[in-house]
């Protein structure tokens, strides 16, 4: 297909993309990027989830939204953390990158994460986390066809509010609480405690404070008699957020049996209305999730399938998560101070 020629569908789409962006600019409030596969990005889901690995904790998060509209919402995350368990303290780094439409309206954040633990017993441990970081975001105007450009079909816009578009830096600081057993957990988190500035054109357009709850279960189906015999297991899990006016449910299941894991998710409100006068309800998308475990890394797929009214023409989402969890071999053996998370 020749991408110089746009149908009157395509020109839809984009005009309605660029209001939309518009929108943003001048008078919504921001909303962060989401994983579906929450389970495997535990830093950006809860400061709390810092150092709860073996010892050393990579995690890689890739996602594309929207691929079939003429340019995809591209978000990529890479996390390290580290478990200090003789001092009950978990270190870690987190880098985000997301980038929306075609005007590259980008969000870089470098994150700094804590956290410390407590056992409450023998079988129980609280974690507590915070979280600091430094924001980059900017529009790149070049990439950016407006609307009269397309309705005049000139290659320059005349829109007056270019000019006032800058880029911003600003702080930023996160919060959270988890609980946990060998096979439960629950928590949350209070992100963007302090509210910043978001606006690209001076304004007041603070970044609302999202406030998530999340938890889960994990229940072995069979147990071998061996200890590396196969272990059949499932997690059903939840996690709950709002921010703003928007909030959002994402609960599933995930089944695992060595090294295989898969997952079904749901994502919407159930029984909540986005337009009482249509009888519309809060359904955003199902997500189907397949993934290989191994002792020290994983990997995993999954695919937002949209349920919603606007339907599967944008074409959903991709998501990849790769995690390596693992100790160092020169490390002397020693008797763990806390119980191990359990994975989801």
């Amino acid at each position: 297909m020749d991408r110089n020629k746009i149908n009157s569908l395509d020109k839809l789409l984009i005009v309605c993309l660029l209001s939309c962006l518009s929108f943003y600019v001048n008078e919504s409030k921001a909303q962060d990027f989401q994983f579906s596969q929450y389970h495997e990005s535990p830093l950006y889901l809860n400061p709390a989830f810092t150092g709860l690995g073996k010892m050393h904790r990579v995690t890689l998060n890739s996602r594309i939204q929207w691929p079939n509209l003429p340019k995809a919402f591209v978000t990529n995350a890479l996390a390290y953390d580290y478990n200090l368990d003789y001092l009950s303290s978990g270190f870690g780094l987190m880098l985000t990158r997301d980038v929306a439409g075609s005007g590259n309206l980008g969000n870089t954040n470098a994150s700094f994460l804590y956290s410390y633990r407590v056992p409450l017993g023998n079988k129980l441990v609280l974690s507590t986390g915070i979280q600091f970081a430094y924001n980059f975001t900017g529009l790149n105007q070049n990439g950016l066809t407006l609307g009269d450009q397309l309705l005049d079909n000139r290659g320059v816009s005349f829109d007056s509010e270019l000019a006032n578009i800058q880029n911003i830096q600003f702080f930023d600081f996160s919060g959270g609480m988890l609980l946990y057993s060998k096979s439960l957990w629950a928590g949350f988190a209070l992100h963007h405690i302090t509210e910043p500035e978001m606006s690209l054109i001076g304004d007041s357009n603070p970044l609302n404070m999202k406030i998530s709850i999340h938890g889960g279960i994990k229940i072995p189906l069979y147990r071998g008699l061996k200890k590396m015999d196969n272990v059949s297991s499932i997690a059903p899990s939840f996690v709950y957020k709002r921010q703003g006016i928007n909030d959002q449910l994402d609960i599933g299941i995930n089944w695992h049996y060595d090294p295989i894991s898969a997952g079904l998710w749901y994502r919407g409100v159930p029984f909540k209305k986005t337009d009482p006068n249509e009888g519309l309800y809060d359904r955003d998308a199902l997500v189907f999730k397949f993934g290989l475990m191994y002792p020290d890394f994983q990997v995993g797929y999954s695919y937002d399938f949209t349920i919603s009214e606007f339907g599967g023409a944008a074409g959903g989402a991709h998501e990849i998560s790769i995690i390596f969890d693992f100790e160092a071999e020169l490390r002397k053996k020693r008797k763990k101070e806390f119980i191990p998370c359990p994975t989801f």
